[in-house]
């Protein structure tokens, strides 16, 4: 009997740009996601498995491309800061995970044929 083969999963990568600069896409919205339920960008960061630097340049692309920050970060010192999200920031979520539910389920019959198509655990077609 063979391993137990990974189940196919379907995520869309709905990305937004400008110019060549990714404004917003499934890592930003996850990282926006971590911000809200950790309250910083470090713990967000530290939850997501990247380092600090890496989170805050995603965060600085998404506030200069917005009209207004999506996150706000308090001041450093011997606590930390905090970073929360603002309504901008928490409406961008939302919509960004109704757009993702909305056309998996336009997509669902084709989706069920796709993964339907894939290869069986045993290599059977």
């Amino acid at each position: 009997m063979s391993p137990a083969s990974p189940v196919v999963n379907v995520r869309f990568r709905l990305r937004l740009t400008r110019g060549d600069e990714i404004v917003l896409g499934p890592g930003k919205v996850d990282l926006l996601e971590a911000i809200a339920r950790a309250g910083s960008i470090t713990a967000a960061a530290k939850e997501l498995g990247m380092s600090y630097r890496r989170a805050w340049l995603l965060v600085d692309t998404m506030n200069r491309n917005f009209r207004s920050p999506l996150v706000v970060a308090g001041a450093g010192g011997a606590h930390g800061g905090g970073a929360i999200l603002t309504a901008l920031g928490g409406e961008v979520v939302a919509r960004y995970r109704r757009i993702e539910a909305v056309a998996l389920d336009a997509a669902a019959a084709d989706l069920r044929r796709l993964k339907a198509l894939t290869a069986h655990p045993s290599g059977d077609p």
